[in-house]
């Protein structure tokens, strides 16, 4: 019986469902006392009483008392953050692994400004990866000129959250205070008990069912809802996102040579841009430059360059590639580029609220499908397709990556990753031009899809979450 994840299960269970803790103890046969306790972690519910909440909340009983690293029930959802939590302006190679402990890391060291000495745990996939990643070193510098001692603590695997650290803080001997924090994808951190302060709510509705439903009511598109929701001011941050965007395609079309890690990985995103045959076909330019475009995001990212998170380091290049050829080829202005990164915004924000878009969770179909889904939904604005339309391109990005799983050699962003970036860039091409075509015969929604691959993620294996313990990680001699 796991005793330190089955208190955060109860109560995201009850809040989804929306029960009050007196509710909840009425339907199970104990007073409200007895559920605060539960929550807690002061005693866990007797054998029958575990039988009752099980069937209650519809979910297997070992799903409640198992120890697996991922986190076996969904926080309940209430509305959903800025797109300026997702589009994230950093450094690669990982979002999960060093953006977001690093904005962690800040934010503690801003909270306890008299601390002389810091103290900072990783755990799960965060410890495993740390090495390769430099997170140890990265964290100390933030902490910098403060002393901070730093533990990737691998092999615990009883834990809340595949992505979790724990900070404490330090005036000689007295201990100022502490946190628990989870990186959730794209740069982005949760703390525990503190989850509203980080990500105030935004959008209202959390599902694409919702939000369709109040734009065809006031007769707007999904920009126009970003628009609405966040205030113009939306646009100069897009228009910094999309700038960054256009430089890392730049920057990576310019670069040769092998990336760095051992792998021998040569760059290829300058050759394929400049590989054109007089008797090229229109078809082939398209796969070729797209690609190249997909592939110099990606090399920029794995060598620790400036990338946007969309939605995540790794799934970076994805978005951009369709962006930038859609622009070449239809002559499309930057204003219709931006509202295009709103409409993908939505999709990509709808998909780290309800679902995951990290890899350490889910596996790389929270990765690679969710930038399709995005790259789809931004290009079906761009030719001014319809909610419906959208709404199946989208789908269909990520119900054709269902299951992908994430096994990066040597623990690199590099190998699949680079590759499945242009994979990924040309299917949401593809997902545009069927969705265009059959919309109407469509049988699966973009919302059941998304709770789809919640549930694949969390059903696979933890070797193919980003722990480089399976698949082409541990078979690559």
């Amino acid at each position: 019986m796991d005793y330190q994840t089955f208190p955060q299960k109860l109560k995201a269970l009850r809040k989804q469902n929306h029960l009050s803790q007196s509710q909840f103890g009425e339907q199970v046969g104990v007073s409200n006392r007895a559920v605060s306790k539960w929550e807690n972690g002061e005693s866990m519910p007797s054998t029958e009483k575990l039988l009752r909440i099980a069937t209650l909340f519809s979910v297997p009983l070992n799903a409640l008392l198992s120890e697996d690293v991922s986190p076996q029930v969904h926080t309940a959802v209430e509305g959903m953050p800025s797109l300026k939590e997702l589009y994230r302006i950093g450094s690669g190679p990982s979002s999960s692994h060093t953006m977001a402990p690093q904005r962690a890391a800040e934010y503690f060291r801003i909270k306890y400004p008299d601390a002389d000495r810091f103290e900072a745990e990783l755990f799960g996939s965060l410890a495993k990866m740390g090495k390769v990643y430099h997170l140890d070193s990265l964290i100390r510098e933030t902490f910098a000129p403060k002393k901070a001692v730093i533990s990737l603590r691998v092999g615990e695997d009883s834990l809340p959250h595949p992505c979790t650290m724990r900070f404490c803080a330090y005036s000689g001997k007295n201990l100022l205070g502490k946190i628990e924090a989870y990186s959730t994808g794209g740069g982005s951190f949760r703390i525990k008990g503190e989850e509203l302060s980080q990500n105030e709510s935004v959008y209202p509705e959390h599902s694409y069912t919702e939000i369709a439903s109040y734009c065809e009511q006031k007769r707007i598109r999904l920009w126009q809802y970003a628009e609405e929701k966040e205030g113009s001011q939306l646009w100069d941050y897009l228009s910094e996102v999309w700038k960054a965007m256009v430089e890392s395609i730049e920057s990576g079309l310019s670069e040769e040579g092998v990336l760095e890690g051992g792998l021998g990985v040569q760059r290829k995103a300058k050759f394929l841009y400049s590989q054109s045959h007089i008797d090229e076909s229109a078809e082939t330019r398209e796969n070729r430059l797209v690609c190249a475009y997909a592939f110099a995001v990606s090399e920029q990212n794995a060598s620790f360059g400036k990338v946007v998170t969309a939605p995540t380091c790794g799934a970076a290049g994805v978005l951009p590639a369709v962006l930038r050829y859609a622009k070449e080829k239809r002559g499309f202005s930057d204003r219709e580029i931006l509202q295009s990164l709103a409409t993908a915004g939505i999709v990509g924000n709808l998909i780290k609220t309800n679902a995951s878009v990290i890899g350490a969770e889910c596996g790389c179909q929270a990765e690679i499908g969710s930038a399709c889904a995005m790259a789809a939904a931004a290009l079906g604005e761009l030719y001014g397709m319809s909610l419906n339309q959208i709404e199946y391109a989208a789908e269909i990005a990520i119900e054709h990556h269902l299951g992908l799983t994430c096994d990066p050699i040597k623990g690199l962003v590099q190998i699949p990753c680079i590759e499945r970036n242009a994979v990924a860039a040309m299917r949401a091409i593809n997902a545009v031009n069927l969705a265009n075509f059959l919309s109407d015969t469509r049988k699966i929604s973009f919302d059941l899809v998304v709770k789809t691959m919640y549930e694949t993620g969390r059903d696979l294996s933890r070797v193919y979450k980003e722990t480089s313990e399976g698949g082409l990680a541990k078979l690559y001699l």
